[in-house]
């Protein structure tokens, strides 16, 4: 691997983990508020509004709670992608860096595009649809992407 895609994937891995951080961050504060919502919530001679209005909070906080779920299962994964960061590969599996003929391709959580000093890199997950062509395939094959024929060119 040059020392330059090295560097890109480091930078990459360093936003994504960040993004990710930020992402739980978020999620924990707006679970804390609606937690605490639900303990204000005191009840009103109007049953049925107070009811309906813990039901919408208890929404809430499934919800809340569903989405830590996953901004954890990506923080997990990426620094599972850290530890195998200069790992070499002949087929494109989680954690690889895709060039192709049209842009580059990171294979880790679904983030979208992000710029690297002058590479603009579409980091993406695995289960995404682009995502799902990618993997497996090796150095000078092709697939269709929205009407997009495309060449991986390098791996890294």
């Amino acid at each position: 691997m040059t020392n330059t895609y090295l560097n890109i994937k480091k930078n990459i891995l360093e936003v994504a983990l960040e993004r990710t951080n930020d992402r739980i961050a978020m999620i924990e504060s707006a679970l804390e508020t609606a937690r605490d919502s639900s303990n204000d919530d005191t009840k009103s001679s109007a049953g049925d509004k107070y009811e309906t209005s813990r039901e919408m909070i208890q929404q809430d906080i499934n919800r809340y709670q569903g989405q830590l779920v996953e901004a954890n299962k990506d923080l997990l994964q990426l620094t599972n992608i850290t530890s195998a960061v200069g790992d070499k590969t002949d087929f494109v599996k989680l954690g690889s860096l895709v060039k192709t003929n049209v842009g580059l391709y990171f294979i880790a959580t679904s983030i979208g595009a992000i710029k690297i000093g002058d590479n603009n890199v579409f980091v993406i997950s695995a289960a995404s649809p682009i995502g799902q062509l990618l993997l497996g395939r090796k150095i000078g094959e092709s697939f269709l992407f929205n009407r997009l024929n495309q060449t991986i060119l390098e791996l890294y």
